[in-house]
């Protein structure tokens, strides 16, 4: 891996995990924030056994806002997953302060993977290959290649869907929080680590002045 390279890539892994854990410490310890939040929310939010899911909720929403503005500044796009991502953390965290129900948020992760899973296959149906924009990948593959990745990638979501129902449904909102940071995240980087032996089967090397990703149609 080259330097420039592996330094995006440190850059991209900072600023997914940045509200992730902002995301943990809220809700673990939502006193520490309270004096920041408080003026500008209702005080019930702050108050009983699920302020810190509703402060971390809020943490969450400002966050993800802050981190794809400066992706968008370090890249000079909006990258796709983490605009789809973000979209959906403002509108499930807003239903969860308004309702003030934190059902709304904990089954965010399963909407979003669904939708991602859905995606992918659904488009691997029709011909089309997505997974190098949802990536926003810089990975060159033949087509069986891309064709491969974007099967798994698209059971992998939903399989994560599947597991992050099963935990919410089953565990204290504690234990879920863990699970969101400290599960998903790992998962998730061994599932993609583990998908290097067939990256490197499928590689091919780009012709001088291609363009650095391909696009789905590309790929067909």
């Amino acid at each position: 891996m080259s330097e420039p390279k592996a330094h995006n890539s440190m850059i991209k892994l900072g600023l997914e995990m940045g509200p992730l854990l902002l995301f943990f410490l809220a809700n673990s310890q939502p006193h520490l924030f309270k004096p920041l939040l408080a003026p500008w929310l209702p005080a019930g939010l702050f108050e009983g056994e699920k302020a810190g899911i509703f402060t971390a909720t809020i943490l969450l929403m400002i966050g993800v806002l802050v981190t794809l503005v400066i992706s968008q500044r370090l890249t000079g796009r909006w990258p796709i997953m983490p605009l789809v991502t973000a979209i959906a953390v403002l509108f499930f965290g807003a239903l969860t302060l308004a309702f003030q129900n934190d059902v709304f948020i904990k089954m965010k992760p399963t909407i979003v993977n669904l939708i991602f899973g859905a995606a992918l296959l659904g488009g691997l149906y029709f011909g089309k290959l997505l997974l190098p924009l949802a990536l926003d990948s810089v990975m060159h593959l033949t087509a069986q290649g891309w064709r491969i990745l974007t099967l798994r990638w698209g059971l992998f979501f939903f399989a994560l869907a599947g597991l992050n129902e099963l935990v919410w449904r089953t565990q204290t909102t504690d234990v879920w929080a863990k699970f969101k940071v400290f599960g998903i995240v790992p998962l998730t980087m061994v599932f993609a680590l583990a998908q290097v032996p067939l990256i490197l089967r499928y590689e091919t090397k780009p012709e001088a002045g291609s363009r650095p990703a391909p696009s789905p149609d590309d790929a067909t």
